[in-house]
């Protein structure tokens, strides 16, 4: 194999695969990056048997071929490397990769491009088209509340549900739930729904970038994968079996005040309440105060505190429909959502100090976060 590449493509290309290695694993192949010529381009891919990526960059190849060069060593050399342009060339009878850019010559040991496992070679008949950067802001609204607990692998994933021309992506965690629907610019083929990871969906929002592509998405009927594509580069996931709980269930559906507040002034309180909250376990008091009249304004009342670092309380306007309500939320669940949520004012919806609370951006219904409330003690 003898290719040459500029050296910020190769960089680009690495950094958008080197995520999918496996640093931890028993086959040493699992480490490496698998680089190959592949019609006139350059083709890397690395994959933990979980996960997959592949990226191809533009090269000029003088002679095909492909090796796996180790990750960590190959991604750090190529970010110090002096010229523009690499040159590499391979010495299959001892696996060596030699890189040379500007002055830097560098012996590279490998390991058979035969040794790394097999990627699936996608048929994308069927395939479902998605718009980038709604896709992108569908999975920030709702891996944040994918679990991270082995012990329920389910709730490690998002359930994608995709009907006709609708997707709708929820995720939970048992304390907290986030939905967000949204229209496909053409109905798909056939429905489905899939458990995806949310690691890879946080993967693919990463690889898309500022992209404004379209992303192509198919889910092959009995491979247990969903396959990714994007302009010049793929993702491959295996999906999580079992049977995601029905979330439906788990949303109110009636409120006894509805309390609307400026989104920016809540995060900035909830940043200031989480500040002393995360030293006992994160909680934070919401006391909405419903107007008497019409000289006394609605508002809601965040406050925290900790015996160690003391406490703090901030008074946000609020326009209040409905009764007066103490709740208490997880301070650190409730910023994490508001940091989701892109409209001006947020509405919150409660019920009963021991009833979820439910959070959903004013002026937009594709968006819905359930939120379990705090023992108030």
């Amino acid at each position: 194999m003898r290719v040459t590449v500029l050296q910020e493509n190769l960089a680009h290309g690495l950094g958008i695969v080197s995520r999918a290695v496996s640093p931890r694993s028993t086959l040493p192949v699992l480490a490496n990056v698998l680089i190959a010529s592949d019609e006139g381009r350059l083709r890397l891919s690395a994959t933990n048997l979980e996960l997959g990526i592949t990226a191809w960059i533009p090269a000029r190849i003088e002679e095909e071929g492909s090796t796996t060069v180790p990750a960590r060593t190959f991604s750090d050399l190529v970010n110090t490397l002096p010229g523009d342009q690499v040159q590499f060339s391979l010495d299959g009878s001892t696996q060596t990769l030699t890189v040379r850019s500007g002055s830097s010559t560098n012996d590279i040991k490998c390991i058979d491009a035969q040794e790394f496992p097999p990627l699936p070679v996608p048929d994308m008949e069927g395939a479902i088209q998605l718009n980038v950067v709604d896709f992108k802001e569908m999975i920030q609204q709702v891996v944040f509340a994918a679990s991270t607990d082995e012990a329920r692998p389910v709730l490690m994933g998002v359930l994608v549900t995709v009907e006709g021309d609708q997707i709708i992506m929820a995720a939970a965690d048992g304390f907290r739930l986030s939905v967000r629907k949204a229209t496909l610019s053409s109905p798909a083929p056939q429905p489905f729904n899939a458990i995806i990871p949310s690691r890879a969906l946080s993967e693919l929002a990463r690889i898309t970038g500022d992209s404004d592509e379209g992303i192509a998405m198919v889910v092959p009927k009995g491979r247990g994968q969903v396959i990714f594509r994007i302009k010049d580069a793929e993702l491959v996931s295996q999906l999580i079996d079992g049977t995601f709980p029905d979330y439906q269930q788990i949303i109110p559906r009636s409120y006894k005040s509805r309390t609307l507040v400026s989104t920016a002034s809540l995060l900035k309180a909830c940043k200031q309440a989480e500040i002393f909250a995360r030293e006992g376990s994160n909680v934070a008091r919401l006391d909405i105060k419903a107007a008497n009249n019409d000289m006394d304004p609605s508002e809601v009342e965040i406050s925290a505190q900790s015996e160690e670092t003391g406490s703090n309380e901030t008074i946000v306007e609020a326009t209040v429909d409905g009764i007066g309500l103490l709740i208490a939320f997880n301070v650190k669940f409730l910023r994490e959502v508001l940091e989701v949520i892109n409209t001006p004012n947020v509405a919150i919806e409660t019920s009963a100090p021991n009833a979820p609370g439910v959070i959903r951006p004013v002026g937009d219904d594709d968006f819905t976060h359930v939120i379990m409330p705090m023992h108030l003690g």
